[in-house]
C-alpha cells in the first residue's frame, strides 16, 4: 500500500481555507440555481438582468469586461435573452457597430421578483454571522479581491 499524501506543512493553512471556501461556493450556488430557476432564469442571465437594470443601455463591451467573460459568450447570452423576450438590442448612435442593451417589460419584471427573493436567500445564507463578524469577513474578502486583481 502506498502513503497519503499530505499538503505540504507551509502551504496548509492555505489550501485548507481554499477548499473550504470552495465547498461554501459549491452549496451557495446549487441553492441560487434552484431559485433562480423558478423564475425561469439561470445564475449567468440573471447576472446580465442585473448589470442591465442598473446601467440601462449598456454597451455589450462594457457587459463582457464587467462579466470577465469574452464578447462572443455574451453575445450567445445576449441572443438567448433576446429570444426569450428578456433583453433588448438597440444600435448605438455614436456608433452603429455598437449595441445598447436594455431590459424589456418582462425582463424587468423577471429581474425584480427574483431580486428580492436571491436577496433574502443570501442573507439567511450569512446571518449565522453577528454583524461585526460579517463586516470583518466583507473587510477580509475585499482585501483578498484587491490584491488578486493588483496581481493580475
Amino acid at each position: 500500500m502506498s502513503e497519503p499524501i499530505a499538503i505540504n506543512r507551509p502551504y496548509r493553512r492555505s489550501v485548507l481555507a481554499w477548499l473550504h471556501l470552495q465547498r461554501i461556493f459549491q452549496r451557495i450556488v446549487r441553492v441560487e440555481q434552484a431559485l433562480l430557476a423558478k423564475y425561469g432564469l439561470t445564475r449567468s442571465q440573471f447576472d446580465v438582468l442585473g448589470h442591465i437594470a442598473t446601467e440601462p443601455g449598456l454597451s455589450q463591451q462594457a457587459l463582457a469586461e464587467r462579466l470577465l467573460v469574452t464578447k462572443g459568450n455574451v453575445a450567445g447570452l445576449i441572443d438567448r435573452l433576446e429570444s426569450a423576450g428578456l433583453v433588448e438590442r438597440c444600435d448605438a448612435p455614436e456608433d452603429r457597430r455598437m449595441h445598447r442593451l436594455f431590459l424589456t417589460e418582462a425582463g424587468l419584471a423577471a429581474f425584480t421578483e427574483a431580486a428580492p427573493a436571491l436577496e433574502a436567500t443570501l442573507h439567511c445564507q450569512l446571518d449565522m454571522f453577528t454583524p461585526e463578524e460579517q463586516a470583518q469577513l466583507m473587510s477580509l474578502l475585499a482585501k483578498w479581491d484587491r490584491e488578486l486583481r493588483d496581481k493580475e
